[in-house]
């Protein structure tokens, strides 16, 4: 039964007993998936930190004997009613996107080339049925006694848009495509499709980060993807409503304490301010401007990476981590450095297939210090997110309001910086 689980997790089906989880892509993000399934299929509860150490089929078979069984519990279905609370990741991007200039902060936009014949009205008609199995996408937000709520839908009119054009203005028609959402009209989803030829299209899908997350686009290509093609999907045994009302419920859980007990430690006492050399004064309130830079790490350098990663037994993203916290130590001269990190917020297996906004933000404490070999250093970030993925479901919102931080309008709670290494 074990393996089997490690085939589904790792999408491989040639996994041996003696097969090193992280070295047949395996991941942190994978660990969290793989024992959140490990407790329901098996009724063991098995960390994120024991993957680390048990790290093979039969080093983890041998430990699961061991240990004491913990029943799962499933995520029950919320009592029906008009308006459902917010998760608490819902309320503050509802707040943060009333503020003027973070209109678009949360649209997540993309693109897709489709060569070949395309049915214009059989992809309408998928997304239509796509929207119809998914709560999440009927849903629309509204604000009710100063509480920012809920309200599902049964039906919600929908229609692609359709456009033709040539190869050269497909740019043009993006720019025009990505504009602010109403968070009070659903669905809070948008899917254009420009036509260059019969059988060339580009398809444009936009939705609101309130409703979805990383994890979700992928789920919602891949089920249009089913449904355009006329499979059947399996019913959905909860949806996203039900997860916000458990998730207000756990927060008065035994669990839920221990993981709030470990943040409100880890930010006890003064919490520092990055404090980076800028060229020009900072703006009295954040204005959202910002650029990309994109760059190619080479050979030379990768390899370099992955020789730390083994002889650290670290993970390409706490290696990474680590140099870049480094490096804001460098800039700064501070060598106690607070970053920012999104984490899938998926540790309940139920919540796998559900289209959602799930991802939580860790705020992650480290010590660049001087005097520390880098290998030193790598050790140390590895152990401090091993204990922040043991208790990564308090919401960063709660934590925010339970530490001792001087409120500035110029800069976001707790951190400046995010580090996110995308899979």
């Amino acid at each position: 039964q074990l393996i089997e689980i490690w085939k589904e997790v790792l999408f491989n089906e040639h996994i041996g007993i003696k097969h090193n989880f992280f070295d047949v892509g395996g991941h942190s993000l994978r660990a969290t998936t793989l024992v959140s399934k490990i407790h329901k299929q098996m009724n063991v509860n098995v960390t994120v930190r024991d993957v680390f150490q048990y790290q093979t089929v039969e080093q983890m078979a041998e430990f699961i004997t061991s240990i004491k069984g913990e029943t799962y519990l499933s995520i029950p279905a919320a009592p029906r009613r008009t308006y459902y609370p917010v998760s608490s990741t819902q309320k503050r991007m509802y707040i943060l996107s009333q503020v003027e200039g973070g209109e678009l902060s949360y649209n997540m936009p993309s693109a897709m080339i489709v060569e070949g014949e395309l049915d214009a009205a059989r992809v309408e008609e998928a997304f239509r049925n796509l929207i119809q199995r998914h709560e999440s996408l009927r849903t629309s937000f509204e604000m009710i006694q100063g509480e920012p709520v809920q309200h599902i839908h049964s039906e919600v009119a929908f229609s692609i848009e359709k456009i033709q054009a040539e190869k050269e203005e497909i740019d043009t028609h993006i720019d025009r495509f990505v504009r602010p959402f109403n968070l009070q009209e659903a669905p809070l989803l948008r899917v254009g499709l420009i036509e260059i030829r019969k059988d060339y299209h580009v398809l444009l899908f936009d939705i609101h980060h309130i409703i979805s997350d990383g994890v979700s686009t992928n789920l919602i290509i891949k089920e249009f993807i089913q449904l355009y093609e006329g499979e059947l999907q399996p019913p959905l045994q909860i949806q996203y409503k039900d997860y916000a009302v458990w998730q207000h419920s756990e927060m008065q859980s035994e669990r839920m304490r221990r993981q709030e007990a470990y943040w409100l430690n880890m930010f006890d006492g003064e919490i520092p301010a990055l404090e980076l050399p800028i060229d020009y004064e900072r703006p009295s309130v954040r204005n959202y401007e910002g650029d990309i830079v994109e760059f190619t790490i080479d050979k030379q350098i990768s390899d370099g990476l992955k020789e730390i990663e083994k002889q650290t037994g670290a993970t390409l993203y706490m290696v990474l981590l680590a140099a870049y916290t480094t490096l804001l130590a460098k800039y700064s001269g501070q060598e106690d450095i607070i970053v920012g990190t999104p984490i899938a917020g998926r540790a309940h297996a139920d919540l796998e297939p559900i289209i959602g906004m799930f991802v939580n933000t860790l705020a992650i404490r480290n010590y660049p210090e001087g005097d520390k070999t880098f290998y030193t250093y790598v050790q140390e970030v590895k152990e401090t997110m091993l204990n922040a993925y043991e208790n990564q479901e308090y919401p960063f919102e709660e934590l925010v309001q339970k530490v001792n931080i001087k409120r500035d309008m110029s800069r976001n709670p707790l951190f400046d910086t995010m580090f996110v290494l995308q899979n």
